[in-house]
């Protein structure tokens, strides 16, 4: 057996796991406490990600290339698969060509989980908040066109659960933004601000555009990760004045104006219906 790293406790539990494509896996179970890593300046360090297809993700400061893992193994794919439906039934040849098949499909697994692993890590130890687009991902590929291969090639669900665990983890702020928010057609100045980019599926060949009202030109993926990081921080402020008015048992507690006092209101009582007659807030009762 070849160890990567050791174990950071002993197992309480291992188990033995075989793939389709033939492979055996050791899982382990150990028991970790979470360590948060050092704080960053909010304000320097926080980034929105606008995830796409022409660019994986869209950063403060920086692009992550679509590495496209099944597009470029999509011809081994198909003559492993077309080799396999050539074989006969029941046969061992058969067997081997499934094996094939499924060795194929688990280089391309592997490889996309280790991106995801290695970008999501990488963003949360550079980045104190994290503002993500909640987008859907499955809506997004059942639409009528070709996107739908490229949408499930990027795995982008795998990629926001993998990053929201790690800021939990690890202490960062993770917060999602609308998805109905027009990230791409706002105009990220902060003097204009109007709704002047491109629209709809017909003008996603639109990489940069200017804005009418300001002149400014913007980057279409740029542009919209710096509305997503706007929209991001209105919306990490508004979660924390709400969790400063949650009272012990979690419920939202309404902000006391100026000057006002607290009072508790009580039901007035005549004399007679402290005499045992009806008086007061009860109406009286009829024989």
């Amino acid at each position: 057996m070849r160890w990567s790293r050791r174990l950071p406790s002993e197992p309480s539990s291992v188990t033995i796991i075989k793939d389709p494509s033939g492979r055996y896996f050791a899982s382990f179970v150990v028991e970790v406490e979470d360590k948060p890593w050092p704080e960053l300046d909010v304000e320097e360090t926080d980034t929105g990600i606008d995830l796409g297809l022409s660019s994986y993700a869209v950063l403060r400061g920086r692009k992550i290339a679509s590495p496209k893992f099944f597009r470029r193994q999509e011809r081994k794919l198909r003559r492993a698969q077309r080799a396999l439906s050539r074989k006969q039934k029941g046969s061992n040849n058969r067997r081997k060509a499934r094996q094939a098949v499924a060795r194929v499909h688990a280089r391309i697994a592997d490889r996309r989980r280790d991106f995801i692993e290695q970008e999501t890590t990488r963003i949360v130890r550079e980045s104190q908040a994290v503002y993500v687009e909640d987008l859907n991902v499955k809506g997004m590929a059942t639409r009528r066109g070709r996107l739908g291969k490229s949408v499930h090639d990027q795995s982008l669900g795998t990629f926001v659960r993998t990053l929201e665990a790690k800021c939990e983890r690890y202490g960062r702020a993770f917060v999602t933004v609308d998805r109905w928010f027009p990230s791409t057609q706002l105009c990220c100045n902060p003097r204009c601000g109007r709704l002047t980019g491109p629209k709809g599926r017909e003008q996603l060949h639109i990489r940069t555009w200017t804005c009418r009202k300001c002149g400014s030109r913007h980057d279409r993926d740029e542009n919209a990760e710096a509305n997503i990081r706007a929209a991001g921080r209105k919306r990490a402020a508004v979660m924390r004045r709400e969790a400063e008015r949650r009272n012990a048992c979690g419920e939202l507690v309404r902000p006391r104006t100026p000057g006002q006092r607290s009072s508790k209101q009580e039901p007035t009582r005549s004399p007679t219906s402290a005499r045992g007659g009806a008086g007061g807030n009860h109406p009286r009762s009829r024989g």
